[in-house]
């Protein structure tokens, strides 16, 4: 992986090489926020709709 970046990096440059590493570092992360931030918009429809019965 290091020297993927490495090679990444010459090939780009620095700022690339690093926007490109870190957008594919948290990727996940962003899909699980994603899958969160769903969870609740459920959540709190279930809350709201009970609660107006």
């Amino acid at each position: 992986m290091f020297d993927a970046f490495v090679k990444l990096v010459n090939t780009v440059g620095f700022p690339i090489g690093v926007s490109i590493f870190l957008l594919v570092r948290f990727e996940k992360k962003i899909e699980d926020l994603n899958k969160s931030i769903s969870n609740l918009t459920a959540a709190i429809s279930t809350v709201i709709g009970k609660s107006e019965k």
